[in-house]
């Protein structure tokens, strides 16, 4: 009890630290006078503070970049903002086995100004959290989320660019409430960001009198507000607000390249491409993909009042494209190399050296790829999904398992594989629990289960298991081929997230036949590859046991 309650403490102070800092006297700029801004971004970073394989993205390269966008711009005469919309946690293991140390190190050498709140900032817990706090230099901003009826983070903070005031609004997407993991979220509230915002902007004009209000967000970009089973995302929110209250967005979450082709439509953008931000009722809207893959860069001019947007580009971080060279297929810079700071890379290489002869231990080997790509995991059980059901099914000696897609985060290549390999598989550290229940209610679970969204992280992979699935009920249910007995006990097994109620699914940890067997889910997956191996992809083939109707 003792560690939450300094947990709370930290992040009650970093409310405070925001809040103090937006104080300041009321800046002044000179009519008729034009003064450049320029805003720069990136968004869900999860761990890649390190070049990949592929000598693509990394702090480093990224540093030099921004560096450089610093520097032309201040020698014009200009200023620069430097945002994240958040989600520096979860997705490479060393990062994730440092609590994203060497993320917010980095980070603080690049010079962030400002992030919103992301919901992986929560999939570790609170003294985590609030650790990260202390560790950044700069303010985490999320207006919508209260513990105890009080806000934990700066709701805005207020900057001065040559005597512009620009106020920075943190917003993060209410889905956090369903994704976040409960064990780690059930006291905290995540309100609704479209009221938020409005409430906040109404104070920043009663209080300040802001010149530029600008709102990083992790809420998701969804073309024409379209956000199927996804909570309201920026352009809602943009429409939501009167024209005019709000100059730009900042987003993360559905990490894309939010690049427009006519009215509400994406474009088929490219590294290097021309990339047309979204407007939506007088809001400019922008999202940088993910991981560093591109740095964005928003080049504003302010005059009398009026922010216009003069250029925008997605700047690639080093990233590279297939060619033919000699007959073989070769990787090759897309834009001229970004040389890697110097000093961020000595910085962080030894956090990137610390625990990775542990990672590289090959543990396995497979005869195939095993699918766990997010756009098709999400939508299609895959070889990847049945092959960790199937781990945990085994192990709790179950008779079928339910895995949640949004718990699968890469592919795993044929070949050997290796802890490192898992890791990016599963980097959640969720627990294996299983519960014993009568035919009868796992009816019931199943057709909520079964039936979740596709093109969501609550679709779930199964093993074990058939069924007909059609509108809100399944039917033709069958475990291991026979046919569902009501009056029957089954086991089955699900992640500890699920159980507690996480994506949506019926909380079942309260269940009088619950259990939670405290394995990892990542070191279970790491021994079933382990004793199975060399792992037969073909055997965790989908062969139409779950069936569309």
């Amino acid at each position: 009890m003792k560690k939450r309650n300094l947990a709370l403490s930290l992040l009650a102070t970093s409310v405070l630290a925001g809040c103090a800092a937006s104080n300041n006297n009321a800046p002044a700029w000179e009519q008729d006078k034009s003064y450049d801004i320029t805003i720069i971004h990136t968004n869900d970073n999860h761990g890649n503070f390190w070049q990949n394989g592929n000598g693509e993205l990394g702090m480093a390269a990224r540093a030099t970049l921004v560096k450089q966008i610093r520097e032309e711009v201040e020698k014009a005469g200009g200023s620069v903002l430097l945002l994240s919309g958040g989600d520096i946690n979860t997705g490479v293991p060393e990062s994730d086995l440092q609590d994203a140390e060497p993320d917010f190190l980095g980070m603080n050498m690049i010079g962030y100004d400002a992030m919103a709140v992301g919901n992986h900032e929560f999939d570790n817990p609170l003294d985590v959290l609030a650790k990260q706090v202390e560790w950044a230099n700069f303010p985490f901003l999320a207006a919508n989320i209260y513990q105890d009826g009080k806000r934990m983070f700066a709701p805005y903070k207020i900057f001065e660019k040559q005597g512009v005031k620009i106020a920075v609004i943190g917003l993060t997407t209410e889905d956090t409430a369903k994704i976040g993991n409960p064990e780690f979220i059930a006291q905290v509230d995540f309100t609704d960001p479209k009221e938020e915002a409005k409430k906040v902007i109404a104070e920043l004009k009663r209080d300040h009198n802001p010149d530029v209000i600008i709102a990083a967000t992790h809420m998701g970009h969804y073309a024409d507000g379209n956000h199927g089973s996804n909570a309201p995302g920026d352009v809602l929110l943009a429409r939501y607000l009167n024209e005019g209250d709000l100059d730009m967005i900042v987003g993360g979450h559905s990490q894309e390249p939010v690049c427009m082709e006519g009215e509400n439509q994406y474009a088929d953008f490219k590294p290097g491409d021309e990339c047309k931000p979204d407007v939506q009722n007088g809001t400019t809207i922008v999202q940088a993909h993910e991981w560093g893959k591109y740095v964005g860069r928003a080049d504003f001019t302010f005059k009398n009042g009026e922010f216009e947007l003069k250029s925008y580009d997605l700047i690639p971080v080093n990233l590279k494209k297939k060619v033919e060279v000699d007959g073989k297929q070769v990787r090759v810079f897309i834009q001229d190399e970004i040389a890697q700071d110097q000093e961020v890379y000595n910085t962080l290489k030894p956090f990137k050296e610390k625990g990775q002869a542990a990672l590289e231990i090959v543990i396995g080997n497979t005869n195939g790829a095993l699918i766990g790509e997010r756009s098709i995991v999400r939508n299609n059980q895959t070889n990847l999904g049945r092959l960790i059901a199937e781990s945990h099914k085994e192990r709790a000696k179950a008779d079928f398992a339910v895995m949640n897609s949004g718990g699968v985060r890469a592919s795993i290549e044929a070949g050997d594989v290796s802890y490192k390999d898992v890791l990016k598989v599963q980097p959640f550290g969720n627990i294996l629990t299983y519960v014993d229940m009568s035919g009868a209610e796992i009816q019931d679970y199943l057709d909520v289960v079964g039936t979740k969204t596709k093109d969501s992280g609550a679709y779930a992979q199964f093993a074990g298991v058939s069924m007909t699935v059609e509108a809100d009920k399944v039917s033709n249910v069958k475990i291991n081929g026979e046919a569902l007995d009501p009056a029957k006990t089954y086991r089955f097994t699900i992640p500890s997230f699920n159980a507690a109620g996480g994506d949506g699914y019926p909380k079942i940890s309260t269940h009088p036949a619950f259990v939670n067997t405290g394995y990892v889910d990542a070191e279970v997956l790491k021994e079933y590859i382990q004793k199975h191996s060399p792992i037969d992809v073909n055997k965790f083939e989908p062969n139409g046991e779950i069936t569309y109707k």
